[in-house]
This record gives structure tokens, sequence and C-alpha cells, in this order.
């Protein structure tokens, strides 16, 4: 089931305790991020919330994130993850630099490759928030496997989030503890690059096809040996 909490003014979180949304409602519309897993009910949480037409933009396109698209029937997304979704799902480009208002936020789109072709972050500078989807996290595991993933990718990624740091605040990642500070770029990156040179070890995950590489902040599913 998704919980939701309100997080900031205009701004809920809807969490069922496997990955998170974020929800901000406006004066004529509310704008969604993200539609979780197909039985997290996300549609039934927003409306809890809100009637006001909703605007759905995604930070990339795995399952966990695009489950609950049919519900809503539209949304924006980066062009590279177009192929992760399926049925009939009208899809709008986004794009870098794209801006999206409402409720007194500005989220500004950052794109992001590595984690997914597709990845992008929304950052708000006024209010010092970032949202990053899976690309940044304390702990992990960060998925980093199968085609549609790019280690390389990711870390020059991590880089061009570590020169906005100065302007992030507070952290919202989907996965795991939140908020966190923007230390945790860095430290995702230090790990990142360790995992790239060869100074991890991996051990086989048990029923899923990679292995698992900690590092000193952070842990990968990655299906090459490093």
């Amino acid at each position: 089931m998704t919980e939701t909490t309100l997080f900031m003014e205009n701004f809920n979180i809807l969490d069922d305790g496997r990955v998170r949304q974020f929800l901000i409602t406006g004066e004529g519309e509310a704008l969604l991020i993200d539609t979780g897993f197909e039985d997290s009910r996300v549609y039934e949480a927003v409306r809890k919330i809100t009637e006001l037409p909703v605007r759905v933009i995604l930070t990339h396109g795995d399952v966990d994130h695009a489950g609950g698209l049919r519900d809503f029937g539209k949304c924006c997304l980066h062009k590279a993850d177009w192929h992760l979704i399926e049925g009939n799902i009208e899809l709008e480009p986004l794009s870098e630099g794209d801006v999206f208002a409402c409720g007194g936020y500005r989220f500004e789109t950052i794109e992001i490759p590595g984690h997914t072709y597709g990845s992008v972050a929304f950052i708000d500078r006024e209010k010092k928030l970032l949202l990053p989807g899976d690309s940044v996290q304390k702990d992990g595991p960060i998925f980093m496997f199968g085609n549609h993933r790019n280690l390389e990718l990711y870390i020059e990624s991590q880089k061009k989030l570590c020169g906005l740091a100065d302007q992030v605040e507070t952290i919202l990642p989907c996965h795991h503890e939140y908020p966190i500070g923007p230390e945790y770029i860095g430290r995702n990156l230090e790990d990142a690059q360790a995992l790239k040179n060869g100074k991890l070890t991996g051990e086989k995950h048990p029923y899923l096809p990679c292995y698992s590489y900690r590092g000193k902040w952070t842990e990968f599913y990655y299906d090459n040996e490093a």
C-alpha cells in the first residue's frame, strides 16, 4: 500500500516501501514525478490528495517508476528510455533544460544517463532541492546491470551532478533513506570509479543476473566482473 507524507508545502511523498514518487499540487494542475510499480496503486494515492488534472514526468523508464502509467495514459520521458515503456502510453519527449513549474516549485530537467540511458534529475535551484531518481542514493544497491545501463556514462553524470552540489541542500532519492545531503553525489561517484577501475570485489547475486560490489559508501549491482 502506498503511504503519503506531506514533506513540504504542496509537496507530498508517496511511498510503498519499495519505491517512492513525488506529487506537487498547484492551483490548476498537479505534477507527479514517477508512477511506481503497477501494484503500487499510485493513482489511487494521488486521487486521495487531489482531483486536479495530473501531469506525469518520469525520472527514467524502469518498471518500478513507470508501472502505474496505464492509470494516467501519458507522460514526459527522455526519448532514450521510450523503448522501456509497455502498453498504449502517449509519450512526450523530455530534454535537458525543460522546466516544470507547479505549486511554488520550479523543476529544471538535468540529463544524467547511466543508470538508464534516459535517466534525468529534476532540480529546484531556489529551494535547493534535487530529485535524482535512482542515480544518487545512500548505501544502494544502485542497479547497473542489463543492456540499458552504462557505468561510464553514470560516472560522467555523477561528475555533472557534483558541479551542481553547491546549489543543493536536500536530495530525495526514489529508494532507501531520505532525505540525504549533496555529499552522497561524490560518494556514489567515488565508489563507481572504484568499480570501473577494478578495485571492488564482486559476489554473485543469489537470484539476479549480476554481481554485488560494495564500495566505501555504495553497493552496486553490476553484470561485469570488475
